[in-house]
């Protein structure tokens, strides 16, 4: 028995291989069809050297032979690498590197930096453009699904986006990822899928299946698993290569869309925005899920009012820890709170020391998962040593995010400690007053960092995106906020910005906003 993702999305082709498995655009692909041409890659690869273990890059924006090539990859048991897409030839090099990549396939627009990159890269043997390359690499070769057996040991590795640092790659075995993010088991309840069949088994009694959106790139966890949870239970994937939102809601109306996943307000918001513009069919959605980002509590108010029938959820995870927690979003719920969610059954919060805390109203710790958790960060084993921690004999991750356990339940999610600010002798987590910033209806989106203070060590300060049209002043903005939290974690200073900064995936880019802060100093703003 392996449960791996070629072997589960294989056992849905063979139970559904006329089901429509991925729509991109104006190309349609059954499960028969994505699992052939998937078989054709792997062909291709095999005879270029690449077998298992060796790693291939993607480096393409969401489409057909995104997908095509991580399945076909899993398939030789080798480690498919998602690239950033927004990377220039610096970056991409990095990648390459670090991730001792064997092959890429990358769309042809990234032709010259792919060119440049494998100038200095003797290891990166296989280099194939989507296109006319990689159409005649796929006639070449047999659609026959001849592959040997597969196991879930077989390694799975999802870089991160760099958010404290360089990207690392995080490695995880096959039946562990989909346990801890692909759908293997149920994060309230702790229940297992039972056996590889089940899946298809379900699929195979249901005469349709979920059609799921990622909205988000490969590149992110989220968007990978969104796609895989919906291909092994014989749904269909629909990926929208440009993210534009009436092109979405388009889409949505056209495929008859289930689920929309995006990353927080940065989606949700333009989204929101198109939708009330225009009219839109919405009525096969029942569900928008928001991955890696929260939704701010002033959108989920409107979301509730505007979509009354569509269940709203924030999920929170990371690629070192897979789910951690949920919140599901309601007309009664209270919107006002901070971000809260719900813990899965295996998350807990562990103190400084690595000891777990007990669940008491406002005892604060580092969120942790045990169970189903990564093998570590390819080659970092330092790195890995300050995430992992054996607490009564059990293994727990923990990459640094910290959280408030409170009196009904919940947990308030506080930020990430490396981003914290230290004013004065008092910790302020960002995502806290970030969220009290984003509350404010005139507020788009803001990302709250530490900058030099002579009296204090820091202060906090803020990069805020108005919405278009806003007219808000500071000393209303200050105000509001000083409401949500107490004033010592209010901005002393502003930076009003067309676009707030952040990463492809939707996360905050703090080290990009310090950046703009040391650079545009004279251009904070002091509210009144």
């Amino acid at each position: 028995m392996a449960f791996h993702v070629a072997d589960l999305f294989e056992h849905a082709a063979d139970t559904v291989p006329d089901r429509i498995a991925l729509i991109c655009e104006h190309r349609t692909l059954t499960y028969r069809e994505l699992d052939e041409r998937a078989n054709r890659l792997a062909h291709h690869l095999a005879a270029r050297g690449i077998g298992v273990g060796d790693h291939v890059g993607v480096y393409s924006r969401n489409g057909v032979e995104a997908l095509e090539t991580m399945l076909a990859t899993y398939k030789l048991r080798a480690v498919s690498v998602c690239v950033n897409y927004r990377y220039v030839a610096d970056e991409v090099r990095y990648i390459v590197e670090n991730a001792d990549l064997k092959a890429l396939v990358h769309e042809p627009e990234y032709a010259a930096v792919v060119a440049e990159v494998r100038a200095a890269a003797p290891g990166l043997t296989e280099v194939l453009a989507i296109g006319a390359d990689y159409d005649a690499a796929l006639a070449a070769h047999s659609p026959a699904r001849d592959f040997g057996p597969r196991s879930g040991d077989d390694l799975y590795i999802l870089y991160t986006g760099g958010t404290t640092g360089m990207p690392k790659g995080v490695m995880w075995r096959h039946e562990d990822v989909w346990r801890a993010l692909g759908g293997g088991i149920n994060h309230v309840t702790g229940e297992y899928v039972g056996d590889e069949w089940e899946l298809a088994r379900n699929a195979a009694a249901a005469p349709t299946g979920i059609v799921m959106a990622p909205l988000s790139p490969l590149i992110h966890g989220a968007a990978q698993w969104a796609a895989f949870i919906a291909l092994n239970s014989g749904g269909t994937v629909v990926f929208v290569p440009r993210f534009d939102a009436d092109e979405v809601w388009r889409v949505v109306g056209r495929h008859r869309v289930n689920v929309l996943t995006v990353v927080g307000d940065a989606m949700a918001k333009p989204l929101l925005d198109a939708y009330l513009a225009g009219r839109y069919d919405v009525s096969s959605l029942w569900a928008l899920s928001s991955h890696a980002a929260l939704f701010s509590h002033s959108l989920k108010q409107q979301y509730v009012e505007h979509f009354p029938g569509v269940f709203l959820t924030d999920v929170i995870g990371s690629s070192e820890s897979g789910g951690t927690g949920l919140a599901v979003v309601t007309k009664d719920s209270d919107h006002t709170q901070g971000p809260r969610v719900r813990f899965g059954a295996q998350t807990a919060l562990l103190d400084d020391d690595g000891n777990l805390v007990p669940p008491q109203p406002g005892a604060v710790g580092r969120m942790a998962r045990t169970g189903h958790v990564p093998l570590g960060y390819y080659k970092d084993p330092e790195k890995s040593k300050t995430i992992f921690f054996d607490v009564d004999g059990n293994r727990y991750v923990a990459p640094g995010d910290y959280a408030r356990y409170e009196a009904d339940g919940t947990v308030t999610l506080l930020g990430r400690s490396s981003e914290s600010i230290n004013t004065g002798g008092e910790k302020v987590f960002p995502e806290e007053v970030e969220t009290a910033l984003k509350s404010h209806p005139e507020v788009f989106d803001a990302l709250v960092i530490g900058i030099p203070n002579e009296r204090f060590g820091q202060s906090v300060a803020a990069v805020v995106q108005p919405r278009p049209g806003a007219t808000l002043t500071l000393t209303e903005l200050d105000a509001h906020v000083r409401t949500k939290v107490a004033g010592y974690k209010a901005p002393r200073g502003y930076w009003l910005v067309d676009t707030v900064m952040r990463q492809p995936s939707g996360k905050a880019n703090y080290p990009a906003a310090k950046r703009y802060a040391a650079e545009h100093g004279a251009d904070m703003r002091v509210p009144r």
